[in-house]
């Protein structure tokens, strides 16, 4: 009796195709974390560079009208078309800004964002030296 020579057939098996897809699925759902917390960070970076430019234009204000700290302010006279920001800044992270409506000290930012008093405070500048 002569046995015939059989040849394997090249191809993954199903348990191998499974463990491929396994780890597929798991690479991805790492790298939707990571572009989550990208996004965050981000958010969190331009909240606070909203804070400063909002400060930089009340700075602007006070200085081009000979204001004094506790001369009042509203939003609307440093923000609109034509001003010293062309636009009234909003929160990436849908938070809310509130404003002092006067003039701080130096040194006291002139916005705060709802999301600063969450527990993080990651919408609050670490410093407002020199603001």
């Amino acid at each position: 009796m002569k046995l015939k020579n059989t040849k394997k057939i090249a191809g993954l098996t199903l348990i191998e195709i499974t463990l491929v897809i396994a780890v597929l699925l798991g690479l991805i759902s790492v790298l939707f974390i990571g572009v989550s917390a990208y996004k965050e960070g981000s958010n969190r970076s331009k909240c606070i560079l909203n804070i400063s430019n909002v400060q930089k234009a009340v700075r602007s204000y006070q200085n081009l009208y000979e204001k004094n700290e506790g001369d009042a302010l509203a939003m609307s006279t440093i923000a609109g078309t034509g001003k010293l920001l062309e636009t009234v800044p909003t929160c990436p992270s849908s938070g809310t800004y509130s404003d002092e409506a006067e003039i701080p000290q130096v040194g006291t930012a002139y916005l705060s964002c709802s999301l600063s008093a969450v527990a993080d405070g990651d919408h609050k500048p670490t410093t407002t030296t020199g603001w």
